[in-house]
C-alpha cells in the first residue's frame, strides 16, 4: 500500500493533456495512450487535450510549445519514445525544455520497474518537471509501464503537485 505522506488538501480536477509519440501508433492501436485517458477520468480528472505525434524532437517540442500556452492545462502526460533505441528522442526533447525537473519521478519509475522486469529497467528514461507552470510527465509506452507510472507515481501525487503550482 502507498502511505500518503500529507493528505491533499483539496479534491480538484486537475485538467490533463495525453501525447503519445511513436511512429506507428493510430487511434485505434494506441492502448497507452487510451489507458492513459481512462485512468485519469477514472481518477475525476480531465482530458483536454489528445494527441499522436511522431518521434522527432522538433514535433515533440513544439507539442509542448503548444500545450505550455494552454493556460486551462495543470499536466501533459506523454508516452513512448523513452528507450535507448536512436528513435527514442522523447527524453532528450523534453528534458531540455524542462525549467525545474523532478527526478525522482525517473528515480521511483526505474525501481518499481525494476521489481517487476529486473536490470532492464536501467534502459528506461522516464523523466518529469515543469515547463510554462504544467507538470511534464513522460513514461515508457508500454501499456504495463504506463499502467505502473499512472498507478504509482502519477495518480497519488498529482492531485498535491498542482495544488502546490497554484499556490
Amino acid at each position: 500500500m502507498t502511505q500518503q505522506p500529507h493528505p491533499n488538501v483539496a479534491e480538484i480536477t486537475v485538467t490533463c493533456a495525453v501525447v503519445t509519440v511513436s511512429d506507428t501508433r493510430t487511434l485505434e492501436t494506441d492502448k497507452s495512450g487510451q489507458l492513459i485517458q481512462q485512468l485519469l477520468l477514472g481518477a475525476n480528472h480531465s482530458v483536454a487535450a489528445y494527441a499522436i505525434i511522431k518521434d522527432e524532437p522538433a514535433q515533440i517540442q513544439e507539442q509542448i510549445e503548444l500545450l505550455g500556452k494552454n493556460a486551462n492545462l495543470d499536466a501533459v502526460i506523454f508516452n513512448g519514445g523513452t528507450g535507448i533505441a536512436p528513435r527514442d528522442t522523447t527524453y532528450d526533447a523534453i528534458e531540455n525544455l524542462l525549467e525545474k525537473t523532478l527526478p525522482g519521478f525517473g528515480e521511483l519509475f526505474r525501481f518499481l520497474s525494476y521489481q517487476e522486469i529486473g536490470s532492464r529497467a536501467i534502459a528506461s528514461r522516464a523523466v518529469a518537471g515543469v515547463y510554462q507552470n504544467k507538470f511534464i510527465f513522460s513514461l515508457p509506452g508500454s501499456s504495463n509501464a504506463v499502467r505502473l507510472g499512472m498507478e504509482k507515481l502519477i495518480l497519488p501525487e498529482l492531485t498535491h503537485l498542482v495544488s502546490q503550482m497554484r499556490k
